[in-house]
């Protein structure tokens, strides 16, 4: 996909923040992060920063220094059009299912279930969180390109534009927001998951290094089968039946076998006329021009004070609809639709669960060029008897496959970070087949083969090639693209324009933080 026709990405970069308090270790300092401010941005570029191992919360962007902070935060990826549902999660299916059908609200009290939706992944804790700094759009609005070109050339010029230049730090206020707002909900851990050296007990429990377990009596069945098929086989060779008319009776003599059941066997299976509830999902572009997201917009903010106060026992004036608007409905990411995009377009939605003409859940998601990236989860507390948090990632794991169907290159499911040091945050691995970000040269590795590393260390490199490098790191820095003064030039030209104290290493880490495709498409904020 191109990188997007509309306006460019405009950025605010702040660097490395002091030490805060993280909310999966309780550390008072050790979480540390480089953020910046996205003013706006397109979808391929917020794609190439994820890869990178970025991500958002409302309009800010940040990325984890992974080994310097507290608890590393790999980016996770599931690999949508491969994934098979493990039994735990057929088991929510087929509960909702029941609770749809019939109005079953029963559960099995022996046993427990890993993931389910009564205890939270994310933990409340203060994240400083930088709010839009006070500069006018039309600061941010870069002339026409013509302009730009220009100013390019000027480079290649002897002549040095005289203008004195005021440069003024952005002011920033800090506001607190939770830090694992950012990590989506889309599921969470058993009770179990608490004991962190324990191995699982025989029968319970996923051990994430080893294949999925198969039961004697299942693999008895295979053997036997693959007999009678061998028998019949011969039979039908010895007989005196034409070619074709032998084919057609091997085939249509085979035992029916048990294929495992899909995500899509459960969600898209008629209920019967009868059925107690009816279930309906929504995909609601995130904008207030938008009728549906619109009319839903209180509904909505209503449940998600309803969840934070119950779930992460916020006080109502954390939650609020100023907190929520900024939070899940304030997103950089600008609207796109291509000819070979899902029929939807690209962007931010809010995935609303309607039950009975009632919304009990919004997944909040975005859906860009190569994947469908899971922001948040809330739900009504009522309802968490159904594991809301496993039925929405496996709805939107299926949402990912359809999607596919439309759009090639969407093939994946990212959601968003896994934290090894933190047990209740490994359920993520559960989803299979997965892959974890190498914090080092951003390859993909399975994770089967991260997990023993990780065991070792906290922080890992995943790829095991010494001599890899990172291919997207930065080359040039003098191409990297500047706004300034409402005027878009590479870093070259704007450094010799400057007056006062160089700048080049906050722009240089910048530069390499991002990469030097994206560094080369965004434009940095410079006042």
């Amino acid at each position: 996909m191109a990188a997007g026709g509309g306006s460019p990405s405009i950025v605010e970069f702040f660097g490395g923040e002091d030490g805060y308090r993280c909310g999966y270790c309780r550390s008072d300092t050790g979480n540390l992060s480089h953020g910046m401010w996205a003013h706006s941005m397109t979808v391929q570029d917020y794609q190439d920063l994820i890869d990178r191992g970025w991500r958002r919360s409302g309009k800010y962007v940040y990325k984890p220094i992974m080994n310097q902070t507290c608890c590393p935060q790999y980016t996770i990826r599931c690999q949508a059009l491969h994934f098979q549902a493990s039994k735990s999660h057929k088991k929510v299916l087929k509960k909702m299912l029941k609770f749809l059908s019939k109005g079953d609200v029963s559960k099995v009290a022996s046993e427990e279930e890993p993931m389910d939706s009564h205890i939270e992944d994310a933990v409340p804790c203060d994240f400083p969180y930088k709010s839009e700094s006070q500069v006018s759009q039309s600061e941010l609005t870069p002339l026409g390109v013509d302009h730009t070109e220009s100013v390019q050339n000027e480079d290649k010029d002897s002549g040095e534009t005289k203008e004195e230049v005021n440069v003024q730090k952005v002011e920033s206020d800090s506001l607190q927001i939770c830090a694992a707002k950012d990590t989506p909900v889309p599921g969470e851990p058993s009770h179990s998951a608490k004991v962190v050296h324990a191995p699982p007990k025989p029968g319970k429990g996923a051990d994430l290094s080893k294949p999925l377990c198969r039961k004697a009596k299942d693999i008895r069945k295979e053997r036997k089968l693959q007999k009678l098929l061998q028998n019949q086989k011969c039979t039908l060779e010895g007989s005196q039946l034409p070619g074709g008319d032998q084919a057609f009776l091997l085939q249509n003599s085979k035992p029916k076998t048990n294929q495992p059941k899909t995500i899509e066997d459960f969600v898209l299976v008629s209920l019967p006329d009868d059925a107690r509830h009816k279930l309906e999902v929504r995909l609601v572009p995130v904008s207030f021009e938008d009728p549906q997201f619109k009319s839903s917009f209180n509904q909505s903010a209503t449940l998600f004070a309803k969840y934070q106060m119950s779930v992460h026992k916020d006080t109502p004036s954390d939650c609020g609809e100023n907190e929520f608007t900024r939070f899940l409905c304030d997103s950089p990411l600008e609207a796109e639709h291509a000819p070979n995009g899902p029929e939807c377009g690209y962007g931010s939605f809010h995935q609303q669960y309607w039950l009975d003409g009632k919304i009990i859940a919004v997944g909040v998601i975005d859906i860009l060029p190569y994947c469908v990236s899971s922001v948040y989860l809330y739900y009504d507390p009522d309802f968490s008897f159904l594991s809301l948090g496993v039925y929405s990632a496996l709805r939107e794991i299926a949402f990912t496959r359809q999607l596919h169907e439309k759009a090639p290159d969407l093939c994946f499911y990212y959601m968003g970070f896994y934290i090894h040091s933190c047990p209740k945050m490994r359920y993520k691995g559960q989803y299979r087949p997965s892959d974890l970000l190498c914090p080092e040269t951003y390859v993909w590795m399975p994770i089967e083969q991260c997990l023993p590393l990780l065991e070792n260390s906290k922080y890992s490199r995943f790829n095991q090639d010494g001599k890899a490098v990172d291919e997207g790191r930065l080359k040039e820095l003098g191409r990297v693209r500047v706004l300034h003064k409402r005027t878009v030039m590479p870093y070259s030209v704007y450094k010799k324009r400057r007056k006062g104290p160089s700048d080049e290493a906050n722009v240089q880490q910048y530069a390499s933080l991002v990469g030097q495709t994206c560094s080369e498409r965004m434009l940095l904020f410079r006042s």
